[in-house]
């Protein structure tokens, strides 16, 4: 499998992100979610825009933007755990839901990008293969 093909189910994961994102906004629009709602879906909307452009640096052997994905997708499903188990953190039950969901696939990212193949793909201080 080439570098640009194994980078698809990344980008899919991504773009799936950006649509759920987008429609939570829409449901904060329907419903009058509250500022920590909208502020939380504006930022997961245009961190899974910046993700999708990150994927795009990758598939060209781009490590740093390697890196990146690798870092946030370790990491963001970490916060959104502590969002979900935080007794009063604002967020409605529809949003922790909805979060919940974006938690799984950046998580599969993170199950995608930290395989040996891939990691292999992008050496530190190394040639790119």
């Amino acid at each position: 499998m080439d570098k640009k093909s194994a980078w698809t189910p990344v980008r899919v994961i991504f773009v799936a992100v950006l649509v759920l994102s987008i429609a939570t906004l829409g449901v904060a629009a329907v419903v009058g979610g509250n500022w920590v709602v909208w502020l939380r879906g504006t930022a997961v909307a245009a961190a899974s825009v910046w993700l999708v452009a990150l994927t795009g640096q990758a598939a060209r052997g781009r490590r740093s933007a390697y890196v990146r994905i690798r870092f946030v997708s370790i990491a963001a499903p970490i916060g959104i755990v502590l969002i979900l188990l935080a007794p009063d953190s604002g967020y409605p039950v529809w949003m922790k839901a909805e979060q919940g969901v974006v938690g799984v696939l950046v998580a599969a990212v993170a199950l995608i990008v930290n395989r040996r193949s891939m990691r292999e793909a992008y050496p530190k201080g190394g040639k790119l293969r």
